[in-house]
């Protein structure tokens, strides 16, 4: 089974369009006490997904943070720090004459545009930190792959698709951003990044699935899976800030090898389930075409091409500060989040297999178990 690749680049090109539907975006307190020195931070977007946790990490660190982006999209959530209105394709004059101690960049897939403000920002910042992703590695990495891993190549050089080459472009922005300020930028590349905000259901799915009780279709058991809480990954970017780190981190995790049988049963116990998890081999999936990572959210095969795609060395970032909360602690707020949303938004999951398909599928392997005598 080949995972689907395809929905996992628009997932990660899309997850900064997350909806804030609270004036609070944690479920819990940040515990960050105030830092050292104080930091004039600029966000290049700042009010998505990963954005807003960013600010509100920054801002509990005692740093001054300004945004800029076309006030589009909830224009009203921080309305005590300065927004400057422009577009990152060319409409930057706002920021002209302007200086920051540091820039983060969470809107950037298209290297002429990541080029265009990393030039005009570069004589007046010291520091250019870009959110990139681990699809620079393409679609196969190795296992243990980390930072020195061959890129992506772009094979329509000019080409600006998104879509079609999510990860090259990702590759070429970080590129650009190295170019614009040589020694002064940091990549950082994560894999799935989840919890409060998530638009994407990719890992929000099995905290409201298993929290419904029943039997549970799930992946095979032993395959691993990796993620990165927004939170874990919001301290680390503020932490790379603050210590001046520079160079391309891997930001996924956990710190060890997490398989999915671990990952789910901390799923069932935070959210206080009496849901059956049954464990389905990956041929069987495919033979009942179920999806990998679209309907099997979170998860991709262990082996064969895909082997390397959930075992993406992070110890470079860990070194550096990348920590991870618990599991637990990760289900247990996405849940209470969730719970917030409208009850439409609740009504539809935007990954996972649909209720009905599941119910076929769990029947046609109890019926296989039963043929085999299994």
């Amino acid at each position: 089974m080949t995972a689907n690749r395809r929905e996992f680049v628009k997932t990660a090109a899309l997850a900064g369009a997350g909806i804030v539907v609270a004036s609070s975006i944690g479920s819990r307190p940040l515990a960050a006490s105030n830092a050292p020195k104080p930091l004039a931070i600029l966000i290049l977007g700042g009010t998505g997904f990963l954005g807003p946790h960013t600010v509100d990490y920054a801002l509990a660190r005692g740093h001054a943070v300004t945004l800029f982006n076309r006030g589009k999209r909830n224009p009203g959530l921080f309305p005590n720090l300065e927004t400057i209105l422009g577009d990152r394709d060319g409409k930057l004059d706002g920021l002209r004459g302007r200086k920051w101690d540091a820039v983060v960049d969470t809107s950037g897939y298209v290297p002429r545009i990541v080029k265009m403000s990393a030039d005009l920002l570069a004589p007046s910042i010291g520091q250019y930190l870009f959110i990139s992703s681990i699809s620079v590695l393409g679609e196969s990495p190795k296992p243990g792959a980390d930072e020195s891993a061959p890129t992506d190549p772009l094979a329509e050089p000019d080409s600006e698709e998104v879509m079609k080459y999510y990860g090259a472009l990702k590759a070429a922005c970080e590129r650009a951003a190295e170019a614009s300020m040589p020694g002064r930028a940091t990549t950082i590349r994560p894999g799935l990044i989840v919890g409060p905000l998530d638009p994407t259901d990719r890992f929000t799915y099995w905290p409201v699935r298993i929290a419904k009780g029943g039997e549970v279709l799930c992946p095979p058991a032993s395959d691993p899976v990796q993620f990165v809480d927004v939170r874990d990954l919001a301290a680390f970017l503020v932490t790379c800030l603050e210590d001046r780190n520079v160079g391309i981190f891997n930001a996924t995790g956990p710190e060890k090898e997490l398989t999915m049988r671990a990952m789910l049963e901390s799923t069932k116990k935070a959210a206080k389930s009496d849901a059956t998890l049954t464990h389905v081999d990956s041929a069987f999936l495919e033979k009942q075409e179920v999806s990998a990572w679209q309907e099997m959210p979170a998860w991709v095969p262990g082996t064969g091409d895909t082997a390397g795609f959930s075992r993406v060395s992070c110890k470079k970032a860990i070194a550096k500060g990348l920590r991870f909360r618990s599991v637990e602690d990760t289900v247990a707020d996405t849940l209470s989040w969730w719970k917030t949303l409208p009850a439409e938004r609740q009504a539809t999951l935007k990954a996972g297999i649909a209720p009905d398909k599941e119910a076929k599928v769990l029947a046609a392997w109890h019926e296989a178990k039963k043929e085999i005598g299994a």
